[in-house]
């Protein structure tokens, strides 16, 4: 005898995230109960949406108000039996040295990776995630040390006379990464791409008969 499968009373998933365009909080997904959660809870506010209303935090909100709203709004839904996806940006209970530690899990697996590799191919997948334009290592962490630099120039007194300005440094500093990240590239080409080394031609029998006559 088939047995039937049971109906599931499994609540609509809920989505709690950061949209990058403009920076707000949203939630989408949720039934009516999950909509009355958000908004008292979390402080959320009901949107008209291209694909039918949605929840946002209101406009203006500091960082740390976004998470702890996001944060409370989530464990009241899942405390009520909702299904939730949260965003870890916006989760006030994730270790504040996670992605530190991420980031350095993550650097000590290349490091083994670039030990590890058995040709060329190998290389320039390593040399990649270390210089590619726009997620490579080197050119996201110029990022940081450019954003820097600008703070700064606002907040450190100039250099007495005679002494190297730090900032005219620290920009020397940014310019010198961008061509370090270019050399790594252009090595990274070459791995991927490696030049076919041409062979010694043997001369054809003939010349090499008529050479060998000239020295009899």
């Amino acid at each position: 005898m088939t047995q039937a499968e049971p109906n599931f009373w499994v609540l609509e998933y809920v989505t709690i995230t950061k949209d990058p365009r403009t920076g707000l909080v949203v939630a989408i997904g949720g039934t009516e109960q999950a909509a009355d959660i958000l908004q008292r809870t979390g402080g959320f506010l009901s949107a008209p949406g291209p694909r039918g209303d949605y929840h946002r935090l209101p406009h203006g909100l500091p960082v740390e108000q976004q998470r702890l709203k996001a944060t409370a709004a989530s464990h009241a839904l899942l405390a009520a039996g909702h299904s939730v996806h949260l965003d870890a940006a916006l989760n006030m209970l994730v270790a504040p040295d996670g992605e530190r530690e991420a980031a350095l899990r993550y650097l000590a697996g290349l490091a083994e990776r670039a030990a590890a590799v058995t040709d060329s191919s190998e290389v320039a997948e390593v040399l990649t995630e270390v210089a590619a334009p726009v997620h490579g290592l080197l050119p996201l962490v110029r990022e940081v040390v450019v954003s820097a630099w600008i703070a700064a120039g606002d907040l450190q007194e100039a250099a007495a006379a005679g002494e190297p300005d730090p900032l005219a440094r620290l920009a020397s500093t940014a310019a010198s990464m961008s061509e370090t990240a270019h050399a790594i590239l252009h090595t990274c080409n070459h791995a991927a791409h490696p030049a076919q080394r041409p062979t010694a031609a043997s001369p054809p029998p003939g010349r090499a008969r008529s050479a060998e006559s000239r020295r009899r």
